[in-house]
């Protein structure tokens, strides 16, 4: 029998917290497991419409991961999608970053963010958390020219809060790979037989 897809669950780790992210995405979007074969034999397109929610408006990833199947298993999907990400240009590397939304916006968010973000308490914030936020992510932006990202899942607005303030003293390039750190752990696929 060919492996199924199986999400890992949270531990307090980025990596694992990014993973979670992942799950929980993956739970809303994914009603039917699909083992490797079936994934292999998707068009291009239906490959994209199952797997290109996984880097967030940015369905490109999965599009080009689909040129490198036959994927001998979901490790390998994984690291044909980072293979993506770190083998894209910085300018596209930019806007894949920044294609992500600001936390506890209530600007249009995509379903996924929106959970997520509910999930941590982002959907109750205070008219001064909410400001708080505000004001933190827009230093945020302007500082590092791409949003503040955090896998949410698990967390609280405080701890939010409180990561967002301290990496708001860490310079620029720390930022930047504290951010493809995460974003190459994504998804973290495994599986199970």
């Amino acid at each position: 029998m060919a492996p199924r897809i199986f999400w890992p669950r949270s531990s307090r780790s980025p990596a694992r917290r990014a993973c979670a992210k992942c799950a929980w995405k993956a739970r809303r979007f994914i009603h039917v497991i699909m083992t490797i074969d079936e994934i292999n034999s998707l068009s291009r397109e239906q490959f994209v419409a199952n797997l290109g929610w996984v880097f967030e408006h940015s369905p490109w990833v999965a599009e080009s991961a689909w040129e490198i199947r036959p994927f001998h298993g979901l490790s390998h999907l994984h690291a044909a999608m980072k293979q993506v990400v770190n083998s894209a240009s910085r300018e596209d590397q930019l806007t894949l970053l920044r294609a992500h939304p600001d936390l506890g916006t209530r600007a249009r968010i995509s379903t996924a963010s929106s959970g997520e973000q509910s999930g941590a308490g982002l959907d109750n914030l205070n008219s001064d958390e909410y400001q708080r936020l505000k004001r933190l992510n827009t230093e945020y932006r302007e500082k590092f020219g791409f949003p503040f990202l955090y896998a949410v899942k698990g967390s609280t607005k405080y701890d939010i809060l409180q990561a967002l303030e301290q990496r708001l003293g860490t310079m620029r390039r720390k930022s930047l790979a504290r951010h493809w750190s995460r974003f190459t752990a994504l998804p973290c696929f495994a599986c199970r037989t």
